[in-house]
């Protein structure tokens, strides 16, 4: 016992010395970047034009056609796409940028939300003594804190817990996690803090108390990614940046340098995915951003270039929030197979994850099961028992690809690199690769002024730290009184605008019709239970949303955080949609089913929708099939083994309960298993069945059909002379 606790004592001397070496030398970088910050907001002030107004998509293709030639086309629209544009653009270089699909659509709308520093990544640095780990970790928390900064509407401070169930961890995970702080220096957000088992139990009461020791919070920061990523584009553009979604790189265009007697890339052959019309933008450099299809641009450049991508697939799920504090995220440091998993409150959802496996690169990851099932069964694991964690619960998930990369600069191309990379290649194409969310600002930098040098183009140093992101202007943490105030929002969609648009908030608000109501005087929703707005889908158009997935998953996150909410709003969003874009009726059927697809296989409805199966085990017992039997022949009165809408109505009427008959066909078909317009007695049994196993929750025919029963009940009871008050 003495020798154990003389060993900790060893490790927490050890860890306190390399807290003071890396607290140490934390002083002077801050008081450069603190002198180079106040350069650059003045570089600001002095240089910088600014469109208030943000120029048509229409704008920005004619934009992209008629420019005789850019300083720099970047192709990629996801986070370092975008950051490149921003970098680009501010140190007054001619910019221009391509995506083929839209801003944020792939691996950025799908992370973590989390912007952080990497504590495993800390970890290993520190029990390998690896300096480029260490450096990784120092830059993403510089970054961490600068974002916190340039955008406080799509951001927030988050405390997260790792619970502690043994005690020689807690000696151990302290010492790392006040490393964390340490190394974070004048920027770290707040410090960690123990706290006791009963303490630990009441911030996060969900929390498994057998054996619990105590906990550790620290502080990272926490994003509306998608959000955040079209708030860098829409920075680059009102600076001047020339930005187009669907917008697809057919080939690179390339001329032979009369010099060198080589060819090297001058712009790209550009195709309109929506037109399908073809031009050339012409770029004296181009930078290759487009994250796990890196591989497929490069081999545009030359065949023979060998592949640097390693993808890895990383599923996510949403579940309703009452699983987490409002204000509190937990931390699984060691997963049954060494994972780390996250457990988030997020948009008042709880949001869980990551995997990591390896997979193919296409643009349209699907989420899989033994995925989903593998991040319930660790959330299990930290949860009490009296927590049901069930599969019905999963209201959303996705898969997003991370573009891990080998570095073709290396003369060891197999290892995967954990930074990022900057590489260029014979015929001068700019590459940036790898690398994580919270360091695409640094990521850009690298990558400009790797392509200012490489190309010989005039330009300073960068300037986007410090540098107000989209919406930022004019935000506080108050401005959403005003909105409630001023316009008659409810308070939540106010809050909801207020952060997701920043000052921008207030356009948003004027565009959004009146309710007829007394309370709230505009803003109708799209969803009763979500403070999305349908003047949200019309500002969405102004931010490049060209269709209806754009508005569900990227413009507002309803896609990502509840699919069955979605898919009820989707008529609604088309039909605006159509109404501002003048579509066929055509064209509005084929968004629909574009978006319907979308949430079926990329977020997870798939998934969802096979927990209930015609192909399901009944495991019920006589008692329980004798139960609901009775509550089906309370439909079923003429015993004809099904029901349909028409049997519900009367029963409901019955009871002066009305339903309008398209929301009850919707009710009836997610049980209608051989989608025959009924539901018969077996296909009703299935569904009780997985509702007992957890493998559907909030099914709104098993709860109609139970509250309905006992509506009847009461209704049919006797009512005895006592209770009557006696007789004559």
């Amino acid at each position: 016992m003495a020798i154990r606790k003389a060993v900790k004592g060893t490790a927490v001397v050890a860890s306190g010395g390399l807290v003071a070496f890396y607290g140490l030398t934390q002083l002077t970088e801050y008081r450069k970047k603190q002198a180079r910050l106040s350069r650059v907001e003045a570089v600001e002030q002095v240089n910088m034009a600014f469109q208030d107004e943000l120029p048509s998509r229409q704008a920005q293709l004619t934009a992209l056609r008629n420019t005789q030639e850019f300083d720099v086309l970047v192709v990629g629209g996801g986070a370092t796409g975008s950051g490149c544009a921003l970098d680009a653009v501010t140190r007054n270089l001619k910019t221009a940028l391509v995506e083929r699909d839209d801003f944020s659509s792939g691996t950025s709308s799908r992370s973590t939300k989390l912007i952080h520093g990497g504590v495993r990544y800390l970890q290993k640095a520190l029990v390998k003594l690896d300096y480029e780990q260490y450096m990784m970790v120092k830059e993403a928390l510089h970054e961490r804190s600068n974002l916190l900064n340039i955008a406080p509407h799509l951001t927030a401070l988050l405390p997260i817990m790792l619970p502690i169930y043994k005690w020689w961890q807690l000696p151990y995970y302290w010492a790392g996690i006040k490393i964390y702080d340490l190394v974070a220096g004048a920027q770290c957000l707040k410090s960690s803090y123990i706290l006791t088992k009963t303490k630990a139990l009441e911030l996060f009461p969900m929390l498994k108390r057998d054996k619990l020791v105590g906990a550790i919070v620290y502080y990272d920061g926490q994003h509306n990614d998608a959000r955040m990523n079209l708030a860098i584009a829409l920075t680059a553009a009102r600076y001047g940046a020339a930005i187009a979604n669907y917008t697809e790189v057919v080939h690179l265009l390339k001329r032979v340098d009369p010099q060198m007697g080589k060819e090297i890339v001058c712009g790209a052959r550009c195709r309109d995915v929506i037109t399908g019309q073809e031009f050339d933008v012409r770029a004296k450099c181009v930078i290759n951003a487009t994250g796990p299809f890196t591989d497929a641009l490069r081999k545009m450049d030359d065949q023979k270039n060998p592949n640097i991508c390693q993808p890895s697939a990383g599923v996510h799920i949403v579940i309703p929030g009452y699983y987490s504090p409002d204000n509190m995220g937990l931390l699984d440091p060691a997963t049954s197979d060494g994972r780390v998993i996250f457990f988030l409150p997020w948009e008042k959802m709880t949001i869980a994850g990551t995997t990591d496996t390896p997979t193919e690169i296409t643009p349209h990851p699907i989420p899989m099961e033994e995925d989903i099932n593998f991040i319930l069964t660790e959330v299990r694991n930290y949860l009490s028992p009296d927590v049901e964690v069930r599969r019905g619960d999963v209201l959303a998930a996705w898969s997003g690809i991370r573009p891990l990369v080998t570095n073709p600069n290396s003369k060891d191309t197999q290892s995967i690199c954990r930074n990022h990379i900057v590489h260029i290649s014979d015929s001068g194409l700019v590459t940036i690769a790898g690398g994580k969310w919270t360091t695409y600002r640094s990521m850009a930098e690298d990558t400009l002024d790797a392509a200012v040098k490489a190309h010989n183009l005039s330009a300073g140093p960068s300037k986007t730290v410090g540098l107000m992101l989209e919406g930022a202007k004019d935000w506080t943490p108050t401005m959403y009184i005003r909105l409630v105030q001023d316009y008659g929002l409810e308070v939540e969609v106010a809050q909801h605008l207020a952060s997701s648009y920043g000052g921008r908030a207030y356009e948003v608000a004027k565009m959004a019709h009146v309710t007829g109501k007394r309370w709230p005087i505009v803003g109708k929703r799209l969803v009763s239970e979500f403070p999305y707005i349908e003047s949200e889908v019309c500002y969405a158009i102004k931010e490049y949303a060209c269709t209806a997935i754009d508005v569900i998953a990227r413009r507002t996150r309803l896609g990502f955080l509840n699919v069955q909410a979605a898919e009820e709003a989707l008529p609604r969003i088309v039909d605006i949609m159509g109404k501002q874009l003048t579509w066929s009726e055509q064209r509005k059927r084929e968004e629909l089913s574009a978006a319907k697809q979308f949430l079926y296989y990329e977020m997870g409805y798939k998934a969802r929708s096979e927990q209930l199966t015609d192909t399901s085990e009944i495991t019920l017992t006589p008692a329980e099939v004798g139960r609901y039997m009775k509550r089906f022949h309370k439909f079923d009165k003429e015993n004809k083994g099904f029901i349909t809408t028409v049997d519900v109505q009367r029963v409901l009427e019955s009871i002066n309960v009305y339903i309008d008959a398209d929301t009850l066909h919707e009710i009836l078909n997610e049980v209608d298993l051989n989608k025959n317009g009924q539901v018969e007695f077996n296909e009703f049994l299935q569904l009780m069945s997985a509702v007992k196993k957890g493998q559907v929750s909030a099914n709104r025919l098993a709860i109609l059909m139970k509250t309905a029963e006992q509506s009847l009940d009461q209704t049919e009871k006797p009512v005895s002379v006592d209770r009557s008050g006696g007789g004559v």
